[in-house]
């Protein structure tokens, strides 16, 4: 596995999502940050879709429904956002299973609710990084 993988995109949807809570504070609605995300990422570049619908399989076969997570950010990062007192073990297995289904190999759960400072974590699914970048560092 190769913790590396696509760590730059990561740091600067991290950083855009430290500007949002520098700027907006805790304890908002869900849809405010989400909205302020957007807008944050659009500021500096970088490339987004918003409930982007992404496949989900069972047995390697497609299936008709479909996941749509708050952002999907760089064509490569599935982002859950959460306006929470604390980010819960259930949040994160809802992300895995997320990973986990939609076959991504990297996501993001943020938190702007936590009154101290925005809750990141990262998760990394290592069967399904792409072979071309399993070999190489990205």
């Amino acid at each position: 596995m190769k913790p590396s993988i696509y760590k730059n995109e990561g740091y600067q949807l991290i950083g855009a999502a430290f500007e949002v809570f520098n700027e907006q504070g805790y304890g908002l609605a869900e849809e405010i940050y989400q909205e302020s995300l957007e807008m944050e990422l659009e500021l500096r570049g970088i490339s987004f879709e918003s409930k982007k619908e992404l496949p989900c399989f069972f047995k390697g076969r497609e299936l008709k429904k479909r996941f749509q997570p708050d952002l999907f950010v760089f064509n490569c990062l599935v982002v859950e956002l959460k306006s929470v007192s604390n980010l819960l073990d259930e949040h994160e297995a809802e992300l895995m299973n997320y990973l986990r289904i939609t076959k991504q190999p990297v996501g993001y759960l943020i938190n702007f609710g936590h009154a101290d400072s925005m809750e990141w974590k990262r998760f990394i699914l290592s069967e399904f990084i792409p072979q071309s970048l399993s070999e190489n560092e990205h």
